[in-house]
């Protein structure tokens, strides 16, 4: 007998291509918004001298997470890469980073929100979620060259399904936990399901939910750099063009920015969170 094979490959190339034949103004028109929104946002960094740049992250890292450590941990850590050449890099990635993390958190957080409220979407998000989480991140590469082509679009496309998963996940989980009981007194109360949404299940849900969009930073951080593969550039770039050229000493630097620069955005969003979670508690 001869063997069956289910053809699944050869369905998602196909897919792919009729996508790309049908629906090419979509991709094209997200590619130059998001291009435009890349080449200005790195434009407007690079205007300014490193140490200015480096004087003002150092004050939003002081003044988002309050600590002196998380200060002097910027202040070091981005003269240390400015000391190394790796500036013009870094700030690439900073703005792949956060353009990825954006778009990730504009689709995530309400689809989490309907996951949690409605129990259909759940049983059909959270399978997907399943896949998309233990796929290995060099396959999302695949779909993003055919749909958008070499360059820091597709490496922000496939940054952006490899890092949203858990920005849906703890939003959902976040609005699930919210005690049975305040529901109950929201609704004795006469609330509106946006009401009870906007006044007490997100608020309550705010600590979980930064705790998602802290894993869909360093995931878009640690994306990005494997898109380097496909053209991303950035630090992950440099990595990349060190292995290739047999440069250690580029790779292990470029590394350590990349270290430095996970860390710091760590540290703030982790104090971020706390404080959402004290100020839940009052």
């Amino acid at each position: 007998m001869e063997h069956l094979r289910v053809p699944i490959g050869k369905t998602i190339e196909y897919l792919i291509e009729q996508f790309t034949e049908h629906f090419s103004f979509i991709t094209i028109a997200f590619s130059e918004v998001t291009e435009n929104g890349i080449k200005y946002l790195v434009k407007v960094m690079m205007f300014f001298p490193p140490w200015i740049l480096i004087v003002v992250f150092t004050g939003l890292a002081w003044y988002l997470s309050r600590r002196r450590g998380v200060a002097l941990l910027a202040l070091i850590g981005l003269t240390l890469i400015w000391n190394m050449g790796l500036w013009a890099p870094t700030i690439s990635t900073i703005a792949l980073v956060l353009i990825s993390t954006l778009i990730a958190i504009l689709f995530g957080m309400p689809l989490g929100i309907l996951s949690a409220l409605n129990q259909f979407a759940y049983r059909i998000i959270m399978p997907i979620l399943d896949v998309m989480q233990t796929m290995p991140a060099f396959v999302y590469l695949i779909p993003a060259i055919p749909l958008f082509g070499l360059g820091p679009v597709g490496a922000i496309f496939s940054t952006v399904i490899f890092a949203m998963p858990p920005a849906i996940r703890l939003t959902c989980l976040g609005i699930k936990q919210v005690p049975s009981e305040l529901i109950e007194a929201a609704d004795a109360f006469g609330s509106t399901k946006r009401q009870k949404l906007f006044k007490l299940q997100l608020p309550m849900a705010t600590p979980t939910i930064m705790a998602g969009i802290n894993q869909t930073i360093m995931l878009a951080l640690s994306m990005v750099v494997i898109a380097a593969m496909i053209g991303a550039k950035g630090l992950g770039g440099e990595v990349w063009k060190a292995i290739q050229r047999l440069q250690p000493d580029r790779g292990f630097e470029a590394g350590i920015a990349i270290v430095i620069i996970a860390m710091i955005l760590d540290r703030i969003m982790q104090r971020i969170g706390s404080k959402a979670e004290v100020t839940q508690t009052q």
